[in-house]
């Protein structure tokens, strides 16, 4: 028996037959990857419900490798890579594919958008919250600005630049694309900083959060976690941010935990 030490990812294998006289090759790919390490990242937390998963969840994600602020940049350029062109990311509520080198603060730029509003706890762009790329994406810079730091709910007039957007005055309707990707990146947010961190960060029904640690409305995100599933390209960005900054967002490798922890509030 022949034993191969592959890396992680798709290799193309040949394997050839003789009979002295003649020889038969047959291609095949093999595919390596890391679920038994992910179940075993998790082991700790199987069985859990409520308050003790989340509790449990905390300890398993919490301590990872912050980023500075500007290194924010060079990760979202891997993160969100667009799958059909490497030289360009995809943008988060629009969905449009944009040049890597269109990164800053111009119209026409894309920037890096704090799905939980950083104003929501006053940790700006500080190491941790304010840095972790589970819930920073590529926006552009127009639609950011007016998504500003409102909570996300149902309703309101429809946004310039921004297909399936909608806007009010205290809330904004992502794409129904990305509903269940902004819902799972907060679920991340409210379970990874807790009392012992610098920001206590927890998902509540309100609107007009302003300065406080909350974000809403969770109600809302409990259904669009529903309404869409994670996708192959969340997967993928979990896998590269694992390799980044050294975790993963529970909710993209166990939906259901959503329900367990949030089910009851």
């Amino acid at each position: 028996m022949l034993a191969l030490d592959l890396e992680e990812g798709s290799h193309i294998m040949g394997v050839t037959a003789s009979d002295g006289n003649q020889s038969v090759t047959q291609s095949f790919t093999v595919t390596v990857t890391t679920e038994v390490e992910t179940a075993n990242y998790y082991d700790t937390a199987y069985g859990l419900e409520g308050g003790q998963l989340k509790a449990e969840l905390h300890e398993i994600i919490d301590g990872h490798t912050e980023l500075s602020y500007s290194q924010v940049w060079d990760a979202l350029k891997v993160t969100d890579e667009d799958p059909n062109n490497p030289n360009n990311v995809v943008l988060l509520y629009s969905g449009e594919s944009r040049s890597k080198n269109l990164n800053g603060g111009n119209v026409g730029d894309w920037n890096r958008e704090h799905t939980w509003a950083k104003s929501h706890g006053g940790f700006g762009t500080a190491r941790g919250a304010g840095t972790d790329i589970h819930h920073l994406r590529p926006t552009d810079v127009q639609v950011n600005g007016l998504r500003g730091n409102l909570d996300f709910d149902y309703g309101g007039a429809a946004v310039a630049g921004c297909d399936g957007c909608l806007r009010t005055s205290s809330s904004w309707e992502p794409p129904n694309e990305v509903k269940g990707d902004v819902a799972r990146m907060l679920f991340y947010m409210a379970v990874r900083y807790e009392a012992e961190d610098p920001v206590d960060l927890e998902l509540n029904e309100q609107l007009n959060n302003g300065s406080a640690p909350y974000h809403g409305k969770l109600s809302v995100l409990l259904e669009w976690h529903e309404q869409d599933p994670v996708s192959e390209w969340e997967q993928q960005r979990n896998e590269k941010i694992e390799d980044i900054q050294g975790n993963r967002n529970p909710f993209i490798d166990h939906p259901e935990w959503a329900e367990s922890i949030w089910s009851a509030s």
